[in-house]
């Protein structure tokens, strides 16, 4: 199948190069000094699952440039650049384009498809360590590297199997969810427990797991994640307390939430979708969310009084 890559760091960088390494045909869409680094040098990758490997015949351009209909379209972009990401897609998304949205903010998929009624867009999300290190070059650190996708209402049509086929075939773990609504907030709870706490202490994940102060705002968080699934329909199917706890416990070192390293650098960020996002989530489904108030609340965030 023909894949394009919308947003081509950490996350659609690797998706992007293990394909094109496994011989599939791969469009990278990026910009600035990391789409010249991959014209001129391919995209190096520095993995724990394959090692060090290049792809060097890259097909790599700005989004301006594209004027292809893929078959299959993976957005990796962060939540702050949906807006560009939409308007590709409006452009190049065909009725037999699969659009995949990779994005940690829950609820990414119902929001492109109410903008792209003609589009067909699943939900889907990632577990993934990995970061643009230098223009053209990516480090995926570890051996978890896992795809979930599926469609909202349950249905696995066949094309969603060919896909998950090609990426087992390239290296990469992959789950057509039939439950990918509380399988995308899973992932959620995750990734917004790791924000919360990381940027609340400034800690990096083994930092946060050798602490006891701030493993138990981890635990808290994810206690209040756990309720917050249970109040709109979606309980989890795992411990999720436990399973963030140990997510924690064996990161990498230097392991940290990829909105925690965009606050550092003083630009934008996902931090209202990641960390504001369950207070007001607990306001609107009753649920206490204090631990999540104190993480917004270090960032200048409170609900509206009478909420």
């Amino acid at each position: 199948m023909k894949y394009c890559i919308i947003g081509s760091g950490g996350i659609g960088g690797a998706t992007g190069a293990f394909l094109a390494a496994a011989g599939q045909p791969v469009t990278f869409i990026a910009r600035g000094a990391h789409l010249q680094a991959m014209r001129e040098n391919g995209l190096r990758v520095h993995s724990g699952i394959k090692g060090e490997f290049v792809v060097r015949e890259i097909r790599a351009m700005t989004a301006e440039e594209y004027g292809d209909t893929p078959d299959v379209i993976f957005v990796c972009v962060k939540g702050y650049s949906l807006d560009d990401a939409v308007a590709l897609l409006a452009r190049c998304a065909g009725p037999d384009t699969i659009v995949i949205p990779m994005l940690n903010i829950f609820g990414t998929g119902s929001e492109l498809q109410r903008r792209l009624p003609k589009a067909h867009v699943l939900d889907g999300c990632i577990y993934i360590t990995s970061y643009i290190n230098a223009p053209g070059e990516i480090t995926q650190n570890g051996k978890l590297f896992r795809i979930v996708y599926g469609e909202r209402d349950g249905s696995v049509p066949p094309v969603l199997e060919q896909i998950a086929a090609e990426l087992e075939a390239a290296g990469i773990r992959t789950q057509v969810s039939r439950e990918i609504r509380r399988d995308c907030f899973t992932k959620y709870g995750l990734i917004s427990v790791m924000a919360a706490v990381g940027s609340y202490y400034d800690a990096s994940m083994d930092e946060v797991s050798a602490d006891p102060a701030k493993r138990e705002m981890a635990r808290e968080l994810s206690a209040e994640i756990d309720a917050l699934a249970t109040a709109m329909g979606i309980p989890f199917a795992i411990d999720i307390v436990s399973s963030n706890l140990k997510m924690i416990d064996t990161s990498p070192k230097g392991t940290t939430a990829s909105m925690q390293k965009d606050l550092k650098k003083g630009g934008k960020s996902e931090i209202d979708g990641l960390v504001f996002e369950p207070v007001r989530l607990g306001a609107k489904y009753h649920v206490p969310t204090p631990a999540f108030a104190r993480a917004a609340a270090k960032f200048g965030f409170s609900l509206p009084q009478g909420n």
